[in-house]
């Protein structure tokens, strides 16, 4: 079984997001979606996501392309990686949180799994921050 893991706050979940989770599974046949917490999508984008993390998570959830989905830790980005050990981490591609220490945290964690970048889809029509 090759675990994929990939990451994001899901707030208004549209076709964007779908795109992504479709590539995501692409890479593997187990997907598993960790979704933000609102304090950590509020320090992260500046404001409190629309939808509650429980709406978020549920809307994951009941997405026929994901295998698991659960919340991340607010005080350590890395700790839920470090307990699913992951063979493949897909990023969104406007991804930036937590990105750039990820490779050392990965190290220290003696884990090394293929990190793959998914394309946008339609990113001027379908994403968050126009949709809301």
């Amino acid at each position: 079984m090759k675990k994929v893991l990939a990451f994001g706050t899901f707030d208004g979940f549209h076709r964007g997001h779908l795109s992504f989770l479709e590539q995501a599974k692409s890479h593997g046949n187990y997907l598993i979606v960790v979704v933000a917490r609102d304090k950590t999508a509020e320090k992260v984008k500046g404001s409190l996501p629309f939808c509650s993390e429980q709406d978020r998570l549920k809307v994951v959830q009941d997405c026929k392309l994901v295998n698991e989905a659960r919340f991340g830790y607010e005080d350590n980005p890395y700790k839920v990686i470090q307990e699913i050990k992951p063979d493949i981490i897909c990023l969104g591609y406007d991804q930036k949180s937590f990105i750039e220490d990820l490779p050392k945290a990965l190290e220290g964690m003696d884990l090394s799994p293929k990190i793959y970048r998914t394309k946008p889809y339609k990113p001027n029509k379908y994403h968050s921050s126009i949709l809301k």
